[in-house]
């Protein structure tokens, strides 16, 4: 095999396999390419390309700054995929670098993995550092190049290979993996830039918007911002102008001074979002009562009435409403649906005593939007899957490059499973292109015929 494409560049860098972006997915792809070359004889050049000074940053701010590596249990039913792209796709995928791989692959690197309540994968250390270092470290002996601050601007397909140029120079490849992820946390150096490159090489990108992003309410016409810092388990819906149910996610929300954030209100983030793109009269509802229906919220109100205790008392001490929510969470709700907290609950009318069931099991809540990719932890949407083989990564419209990571149109909810992504899809395109060498290496120039 070749260490080099054709040398018709003079000052160009050139190398085998050049990775685009040295995040996540990047590095993965990165040490799985230089890996491959080795254990095939290979001598493949391996360089990876970043803008960053210092890459990994989403690895060091994920998690608290404890980096979630993963999940305990990742199946394809955790991520979102838009038109274009199966979950059958996402399924295969995984499966070639799953969640026991995972956990092997940094217990090789020296990374020990523990297993918290909600079954996310932290490292023992909890610091980030533990696994940007390590990954840092494997890119090395993988006998991969890291260059950095090195952006590339455009990336030009040739007979021979690709041509990526930038400010710092141009580099001549023969196989390319983009990994430039999406347009989240752009202070980490994610601005939408690699799927334009992606654009002018024949994908197509469906569209894009913030994913697992806190969301802003109006102020003056909910209570939600006056319990800022008050968290409590419960279920967001949403639902269409028509009333129709499209996604709901149960976990704890958090009440904020902007609104709602927490894992339920992030993970439901991306589907008001895609929502309101074809329908913009589309609400968010909130259950404080997860798993119980309005009929059900009545009926213990009614029943409640038989017994004294003014409202606030039984929604506290009640057990139909265990989990007790907290005293100002209960306090507010009951005066939205107009009732005086401390008024017995037998005094309650058949319309305010529904109206307070309609308010703990389906209150609609006035989301005015989100805060944007500054504070997204995820994109959603990107390329589609099926422009891409996915046992290589690599691209239909356009053989020898690799596409991995959050450029493609996948993005999971909240607990590590963006990161599995990453973990797998760029296992995969790295791997993929180094078989792509050999191919192309073993494929005669001139056959006959």
């Amino acid at each position: 095999m070749s260490s080099q494409p054709p040398n018709d560049r003079p000052g160009a860098l050139h190398a085998d396999v050049a990775v685009v972006g040295a995040g996540a997915a990047g590095m993965m792809a990165g040490i799985a390419a230089g890996r491959a070359a080795r254990a095939a004889g290979s001598d493949a050049r391996v360089v990876l390309l970043d803008s960053a000074r210092k890459p990994g940053a989403k690895i060091l701010v994920a998690g608290g700054g404890r980096c979630n590596v993963t999940h305990h249990a990742v199946t394809d039913h955790d991520y979102n995929v838009g038109p274009g792209s199966s979950l059958n796709t996402v399924r295969n995928i995984l499966r070639g670098f799953d969640v026991a791989r995972t956990v092997a692959f940094f217990a090789e690197l020296g990374v020990q993995l523990k297993r918290e309540e909600t079954g996310k994968l932290f490292p023992t250390t909890d610091d980030a550092h533990t696994v940007l270092d390590a990954l840092l470290r494997a890119v090395r002996e993988a006998g991969c190049e890291l260059r950095c601050p090195w952006r590339v601007e455009s990336v030009e397909r040739t007979e021979s290979g690709f041509v990526l140029r930038g400010p710092a120079g141009v580099v001549v490849a023969q196989r390319v993996i983009i990994a430039t992820g999406g347009k989240s946390l752009p202070r980490t150096g994610s601005d939408g830039h690699g799927w334009e490159m992606l654009g002018s090489l024949g994908h197509s990108v469906t569209r894009t918007f913030p994913a697992l992003v806190p969301l802003v309410v109006d102020k003056g016409a909910t209570f939600i911002t006056e319990l800022s810092g008050l968290s409590h388990v419960a279920e967001v819906v949403v639902c269409s102008s028509t009333g129709r149910k499209i996604a709901a996610c149960t976990g704890p929300l958090l009440c904020t001074h902007f609104g709602l954030s927490g894992p339920a209100a992030l993970d439901i983030s991306r589907h008001l979002a895609a929502a309101r793109f074809d329908d913009p009269g589309a609400t968010l509802l909130v259950s404080w009562l997860p798993g119980r229906s309005f009929e059900q919220a009545d009926a213990a109100l009614v029943a409640a009435s038989s017994r004294a205790g003014s409202v606030l008392r039984v929604l506290l001490e009640d057990a139909a409403f265990a989990p007790a929510m907290p005293e100002r969470l209960a306090r507010s709700v009951i005066e939205h649906a107009g009732t005086d907290p401390a008024a017995p609950v037998h005094t309650l009318t058949r319309e305010t005593r529904r109206a307070l069931a309609r308010a703990l099991t389906s209150m609609p809540v006035p989301v005015a939007g989100d805060r944007g990719y500054l504070f997204a932890e995820v994109t959603a949407g990107g390329v589609p899957l099926s422009e891409i083989r996915p046992a290589t990564m690599e691209s239909r419209p356009c053989p020898g490059l690799h596409i991995c990571g959050e450029a493609l149109d996948v993005d999971g909810r909240i607990g590590g499973f963006n990161f599995q992504w990453a973990w797998s899809s760029g296992w995969a395109a790295g791997r993929g292109a180094v078989q792509g060498l050999a191919e192309r290496e073993h494929t005669p120039r001139n056959p006959a015929g």
